[in-house]
């Protein structure tokens, strides 16, 4: 039986083909990181309004403190998210159109003169009149009600709303937390057994007792591990950023329509 060992020394380009292999693998996998490192960098600047040089941008990975929880972070979302503040803003907006509408009926008293030409007689003229409008039967009714429907619609737009962020912070929040408790694991506990097994084995390799794809199967082991932690790490740090911006997003989109929704159109009359 031939050990593995001696199998190692008898074929050994096999062992360097396939070592030439995953070189040429893993400088495709340099390519593609430095590409989407120029990607992001683009983008940032792209979001940030302004043009920077491509190039490193100092600071850590992991956060300096950790988030409050979820119950503190959901308070200070409900009191100063732009979402949130919106809507009420739309809600103050409804509560004085349905007070306005809801005097808009009051007959007005319309007072109109100015002076004329009677060319029967040839000679100028003034004349003046007063008007006074009385809604018999138009009292205001149906604006008067869509007004108090847009107002009932807009509260429970609040309430909507205020579930929806809920329901995304919860997302955010838990994400959030299970990157961390990976990173953290990461780096106390499966980082530091991946270097000690490398070490083990590239130790065993200078003793003659391994073969070199092993040693080199251990160190592929170690620098994953330690990649999966920096990819734990920045999905740390984007559930961060999108929960102290209050779950905005896409701030390169265009803007809503500047009318709102529910406004006052039942009756032809000027606003």
């Amino acid at each position: 039986m031939i050990s593995k060992r001696a199998s190692f020394r008898r074929w050994p380009h096999r062992s360097v083909r396939r070592a030439n292999i995953e070189l040429q693998q893993h400088r495709l996998d340099v390519l593609n990181a430095e590409n989407e490192f120029v990607e992001a960098f683009r983008q940032l600047t792209a979001m940030v309004g302004c043009d920077l040089p491509i190039g490193w941008i100092d600071g850590s990975l992991r956060p300096q403190q950790t988030l409050p929880s979820f119950d503190s972070v959901y308070a200070e979302l409900i009191d100063n998210s732009p979402e949130i503040l919106a809507a009420r803003a739309k809600l103050a907006s409804d509560h004085t159109t349905l007070r306005r509408e809801s005097v808009q009926w009051v007959p007005d008293v319309i007072v109109q003169g100015g002076p004329g030409y009677n060319f029967s007689n040839y000679e100028p003229v003034y004349n003046a009149s007063v008007r006074m409008e009385l809604p018999i039967h138009d009292w205001n009714q149906g604006t008067i009600l869509q007004a108090r429907h847009d107002l009932a619609r807009q509260q429970d737009e609040i309430r909507r709303i205020e579930m929806e962020l809920r329901d995304r912070l919860a997302m955010a929040y838990r994400m959030y937390a299970t990157s961390l408790q990976h990173a953290t694991e990461y780096e106390n506990v499966i980082i530091p057994q991946r270097q000690l097994a490398y070490t083990e084995l590239l130790k065993s390799y200078k003793d003659d007792r391994v073969d070199w794809p092993d040693v080199l199967e251990a160190q592929r082991d170690y620098f994953m591990a330690r990649l999966q932690q920096i990819n734990y790490f920045r999905d740390v740090r984007i559930q961060e950023t999108r929960i102290d911006g209050f779950l905005l997003e896409g701030g390169l989109m265009a803007a809503q329509a500047s009318t709102p929704p529910g406004h006052i159109d039942s009756v032809p009359k000027p606003r």
